[in-house]
């Protein structure tokens, strides 16, 4: 929160701020208030777009009430939850006694929908999968507090050690697919994380939109469309009578857009994500911090080639704002510009 101050001054036009985990979800509501949408003649300009999400690095922390098998109308307990998401299984006690204690899937879904509705442009994210993390050893608070940087939120690794520990996919996934539903469902978009889990994303994904499918139209009835679209028009009157019927919202269990984030994978998983049929657009983000640091910027270029030009984006992927990041931002886009006048 430190950086807010600095939104104003910056020369990004819109920044997404992205939610994580408990400490933060108020924070990007109070960021959000601080910069309300100015209304113009047109659509409203926003200077600060909010995202409600849980990130996968914390999805430990969420007891997945919706498993039967796990809660079964009986209360579980904290040691009883670690030790059935994490893997391998929690044997060091006092790492147990540091976790926080969980709470309900169905609580995190009830307060980011409310978060949703009082913020009607705002995104759920940041959410996701991340087969390589791995949580953080217990620490005791004078090492914390000794060491942490204060200008940063609580909850995160705060300079500790990693512990072998990391979250079941299962677990993961469940606490993903509620929010992609609930994405679905308020119809907004979502910012998705995916560390080595680029299929497991798209296979969740083409559970959730299996029937929704869009139709494939052959060329001969592509040719005759002309012909039955005018067969369809509505007159003149019930195109006027039409506009006066109140919209009902539409909503469906998959969100209608969706930006892989900083997007890691490979070239070739790429077509399971661009395929026609599939009813949700799906755009993928670039970073200087995250895909050019470091030698996989061959594979980044690669994928960038193969990409649409209107399905790419950019972003910063930092955690303050300011001149820093709009240099970052400045950076992404040159850097981008230059690969497609070399393509």
């Amino acid at each position: 929160m430190a950086s807010i101050d600095d939104i104003a001054q910056m020369k990004t036009a819109t920044l997404t701020i992205m939610a994580t985990r408990a400490q933060d979800q108020e924070l990007v509501a109070q960021s959000a208030s601080r910069y309300p949408p100015v209304q113009g003649s047109g659509d409203p300009k926003l200077r600060v777009l909010p995202c409600f999400g849980w990130h996968p690095w914390f999805s430990h922390q969420i007891i997945n009430d919706a498993n039967t098998e796990i809660c079964n109308d009986t209360i579980v307990s904290k040691e009883h939850h670690y030790k059935h998401v994490l893997t391998p299984p929690v044997k060091d006690e006092n790492l147990l006694r540091a976790l926080p204690q969980p709470f309900p899937l169905s609580q995190l879904i009830s307060e980011t929908k409310a978060r949703l509705e009082m913020h009607p442009h705002a995104l759920v994210g940041e959410i996701g999968l991340d087969r390589s993390f791995r949580i953080p050893n217990a620490g005791f608070p004078h090492e914390i507090d000794k060491g942490r940087d204060t200008s940063l939120t609580p909850g995160t690794r705060e300079g500790r050690t990693l512990s072998p520990h990391r979250v079941t996919l299962t677990h993961q996934k469940a606490i993903l697919r509620a929010q992609l539903q609930l994405a679905g469902e308020m119809q907004r978009p979502v910012s998705v994380h995916s560390v080595q889990a680029h299929g497991a994303i798209f296979d969740l994904l083409q559970e959730l939109w299996s029937g929704h499918e869009k139709k494939h139209v052959s060329n001969r009835q592509r040719r005759r469309r002309p012909t039955v679209d005018k067969a369809n028009d509505l007159s003149d009157h019930e195109q006027a009578e039409d506009k006066n019927r109140p919209s009902s919202p539409v909503s469906y269990p998959f969100p209608p857009r969706i930006c892989m984030h900083s997007y890691s994978g490979p070239p070739d998983a790429l077509n399971q994500f661009l395929r026609k049929s599939n009813p949700a657009d799906i755009y993928f983000s670039f970073s200087n911090v995250i895909n050019f640091a470091n030698d996989s910027s061959k594979k980044v270029a690669e994928v960038i080639s193969a990409l649409p030009d209107d399905r790419i984006l950019v972003e910063s992927d930092l955690h303050c704002a300011g001149e820093r990041m709009d240099d970052l931002m400045e950076a992404i886009v040159r850097r981008l510009f230059t690969m497609s006048q070399g393509n």
